[in-house]
């Protein structure tokens, strides 16, 4: 079996195979844009060949940044478009393919990669963990009243600002703005590049289904926030609200749960610890549903990682990891003062062994590892060493991604 990058040359049979992979066929394309795959660039794609030369799997990255908690932006390689053909599963392609795939970018000076898994038992015997979580919150009409906030001194974004409905093509250029401010505050977030928004490949609000957007204006008339949502069959289902403001959110909500002639509001991409569920006068109102893991992560160079991120408090702990796909096996000594930590390889008895899928998920600061403990995949050496470790490793906002790729 041959692996080999991909040329522009080589898209039709890319495209082809991956959705043969899926049992699928190529949607035909539509006048604005909007096939998934027009966003893919060719020189980051792999194609898996039979020693006869046909193409059996499939492999690609999106040029990603990741905002890491500190604020701090990285480069994130965004693994899509992973398939093998139902002929040829089981036989070492899929594993063949990831092995190249993250030997390549080590080369290329990457340190972590990420994905979002179609299944999740596939992903963590590459190295990738979850790391972020998205649920969906469903709210009945009736009970959306939401509660006065208790806490004195609290403003009414509607006091301060304003919200207008834009259909979708008016508002392009104000969605790629505020997305790009919301993603650089949000750790766990990534970057839509521009060619994304152009090509309109993705979902809504990228592609070109046919979307109302509800754009919120601060007090000077400058976007800072806006909700995508359609209407359909007495359902508002809001595909994402943007926007790091908790107020803006909310006025947002409180537009959508407003909104005339629907039944139910759901709302999509809500972050499980979302304080939403808190503002209704009635607790039970919202329905959460379809929580899940959305973005996974996995380190290829741990030092670098590690020490690209912001951290909570200080200390030291000594962590042995053990990455079985890469048949590595390190040590190192985590050291964090004053917010910025130093990583260096260490002969010390260890305080956490853990798998690099482990660190992948507690590296945002989204999966605390003394939950991994408790699941029996981390193992704590001493006491408070677990402690330790969630406190050091907790972000102070919760890493959540809204991208599809």
């Amino acid at each position: 079996m041959e692996i080999r990058p991909t040329t522009d040359k080589d898209l039709d049979v890319f495209v082809d195979t991956v959705h043969a992979a899926f049992g699928r066929f190529p949607e035909t394309p539509v006048e604005g844009g909007g096939l998934w795959w027009s966003a893919l660039e060719m020189d980051r794609c792999l194609l898996a060949l039979t020693a006869d030369g046909r193409p059996v799997g499939t492999a690609a990255t999106h040029a990603f940044e990741l905002t890491l908690p500190g604020e701090a932006l990285v480069p994130a390689p965004g693994v899509t478009a992973v398939g093998v053909l139902p002929s040829h599963r089981r036989q070492g392609v899929l594993s063949a393919m990831m092995r190249h795939q993250l030997a390549g970018l080590r080369a290329d000076g990457e340190f972590l990669s990420v994905l979002l898994a179609s299944e999740a038992p596939i992903y963590g015997r590459f190295g990738y963990g979850p790391a972020t979580y998205t649920a969906r919150l469903t709210v009945p009409r009736h009970k959306a009243a939401l509660a006065v906030p208790r806490a004195r001194g609290v403003v009414h974004t509607s006091a301060t600002g304003s919200v207008e409905v834009l259909r979708r093509a008016e508002c392009g250029e104000i969605l790629e703005e505020v997305y790009d401010r919301y993603r650089r505050a949000q750790p766990g977030a990534l970057s839509r590049p521009h060619r994304w928004w152009a090509l309109r490949a993705g979902q809504p609000p990228i592609s070109p289904a046919p979307r109302h957007v509800a754009v919120h204006r601060d007090a000077y008339g400058v976007p800072d926030g806006y909700a995508s949502y359609s209407v359909e069959s007495g359902t508002l289902t809001v595909d994402e609200t943007i926007t790091t403001d908790d107020a803006v959110f909310t006025a947002l909500a409180r537009f959508a749960l407003g909104h005339d002639l629907v039944s139910q509001v759901v709302f999509q991409h809500v972050p499980p610890d979302h304080p939403l569920r808190w503002q209704f006068a009635d607790l039970r109102a919202g329905e959460v549903s379809g929580t899940m893991d959305w973005l996974w992560v996995r380190l290829l160079d741990i030092p670098r990682a590690l020490t690209a991120r912001a951290w909570s408090t200080d200390g030291e702990l000594v962590l042995d990891i053990d990455d079985p796909f890469l048949g590595e096996h390190d040590r190192y000594l985590l050291t964090v003062r004053d917010g910025k930590a130093d990583c260096v390889p260490t002969d010390r008895k260890p305080d956490l062994s853990l798998d690099i899928s482990d660190l992948g998920s507690v590296y945002l600061g989204g999966t605390a590892p003394s939950t991994l403990v408790r699941a029996g995949h981390i193992r704590a050496h001493r006491p408070g060493a677990a402690a330790l470790a969630d406190a050091l490793f907790r972000a102070e906002r919760s890493p959540h991604c809204l991208h599809w790729f």
